[in-house]
C-alpha cells in the first residue's frame, strides 16, 4: 500500500543531541526557500554524567541529564515539541560495512540477513539488539550496507532523558552519521572523495565520502591511545590501497573545539594529507539569526542536529 503524502507523519523540526559533554537543542524552521535555525542552545554536563559505551550505564544520574536538557529546550523556548530527533553518541552502537551481492527483495529477509551476518561479532546476544541499515554505496561486487547495532537498554536510557519531558524520540541516530548529513547537504561532498573526522572526548570516527556514498566508516574509542595523526593516515592509507583514491578533495573536521585543539587538528591534518581542512559549517545550508562570526563551538554543537533534521526534512 502507498501511503499518501498527507497521511505521512511530517518530518521533526527540533533535534536533540546529548553527548558526553553537553546536550544541544536546536529547531530547524523557514525563511523563504532556505532552511532557517529558529532557535539552539546547549547545556554543559559533567564530565562523568554521560558515559557512552556500548553496554553498561551510560547514564549513571538521568535526572542530571534531564535538568540539563529541559534548560536548553526553556532558553530554545521549544519545550512544547512533543516529537523529536536524537542524535546520540556514536560509541553507543557498533557499525559495519556489509557487502552482498544481492539483496533479499523482502525487508524482513533483508533484516534477518542482517542479523545473522553481525551475530557472530555482536558482544551481547542479537536478540537484544536494536539492528538497523541502509544502503552505504553500490557497485562492484554488489551493494554495501552500513548496518548498526547497539543495546537495546543503552538507547533506552537515552530516550528516557527525553521521555522525562514528555518528549517523543520518533527518530534516533548516532552523531557522526549526522555530521556527513550536513557536509553532504551543503554540497561539499561533490568536491570528490572527502574525510569526515568527527570528534568525541571518548572516541574518534572517520568516514570517507566518495559523493554521497559511504565508503567507509571506522570508530575508535580514546582508551585505544592512537592519536588522531595515525588514525588519519591509516584512513588515508586505505584510501589510497583499497578504493583508488588520490588525495581526499576535503577533509572536514567536527567536534573539535569541544575536544580541543582545534587549530592544531586542522593544521595537522592539513599539512599530513595535502587537502583543505575546515570545521563543518551547517551556514553554508541553513540560516543563522546571528550569522556573522558564529563561534567555532557553536557550528559543533549545531553540525549533528541540524545534519539529522535536514535529512528528515528531504526525506519528507
Amino acid at each position: 500500500m502507498v501511503i499518501p503524502s498527507w497521511l505521512t507523519p511530517p518530518a521533526p523540526s527540533t533535534a536533540i543531541e546529548i553527548a558526553s559533554h553537553r546536550v544541544t537543542v536546536a529547531g530547524l524552521g523557514r525563511a523563504g526557500s532556505r532552511p532557517v535555525v529558529s532557535a539552539y542552545a546547549s547545556e554543559p554536563l559533567a564530565a562523568d554524567a554521560v558515559q557512552p559505551a556500548p553496554a553498561g550505564a551510560n547514564i549513571p544520574d538521568p535526572a542530571v541529564v534531564t535538568d540539563a536538557l529541559r534548560r536548553a529546550l526553556e532558553r530554545t523556548g521549544l519545550r512544547s515539541a512533543s516529537r523529536v530527533a536524537l542524535v546520540i553518541p556514536d560509541s553507543v552502537a557498533r557499525v559495519s560495512l556489509l557487502t552482498f551481492e544481492k539483496l533479499p527483495p523482502r525487508a524482513s529477509d533483508l533484516d534477518q540477513l542482517v542479523r545473522w551476518q553481525l551475530k557472530k561479532a555482536t558482544p551481547f546476544p542479537i536478540e537484544e539488539a536494536v539492528v538497523t541499515s541502509f544502503v552505504a554505496n553500490v557497485g562492484e561486487p554488489g551493494t554495501t550496507l552500513a548496518a548498526v547495532v547497539a543495546r537495546r537498554e543503552v538507547v533506552a536510557e537515552y530516550e528516557a532523558v527525553v521521555g522525562a519531558l514528555g518528549i517523543h524520540a520518533g527518530i534516533v541516530d548516532l552523531a557522526s552519521f549526522n555530521v556527513m548529513n550536513a557536509v553532504i547537504a551543503g554540497g561539499a561532498a561533490a568536491d570528490g572523495d572527502s574525510l569526515v573526522v568527527t570528534l568525541a572526548a571518548e572516541a574518534t570516527s572517520l568516514a570517507i565520502l566518495r559523493g554521497s556514498d559511504l565508503m567507509f566508516y571506522r570508530h575508535r574509542a580514546a582508551v585505544d591511545e592512537e592519536p588522531l595523526s595515525a588514525l588519519v593516515h591509516q584512513t588515508a592509507m586505505y584510501h589510497e590501497d583499497r578504493l583508488g583514491g588520490t588525495r581526499f578533495g576535503r577533509v572536514w573536521l567536527s567536534g573539535s573545539a569541544f575536544v580541543g585543539g582545534a587549530e592544531q587538528a586542522r593544521r595537522g591534518i592539513r599539512e599530513h594529507l595535502g587537502a583543505p581542512t575546515e570545521t563543518v559549517d551547517v551556514t553554508s545550508v541553513v540560516q543563522l539569526r546571528d550569522p556573522a562570526g558564529t563561534p567555532a563551538d557553536v557550528l559543533d554543537a549545531l553540525a549533528a542536529p541540524i545534519g539529522l533534521l535536514l535529512r528528515e526534512r528531504k526525506a519528507a
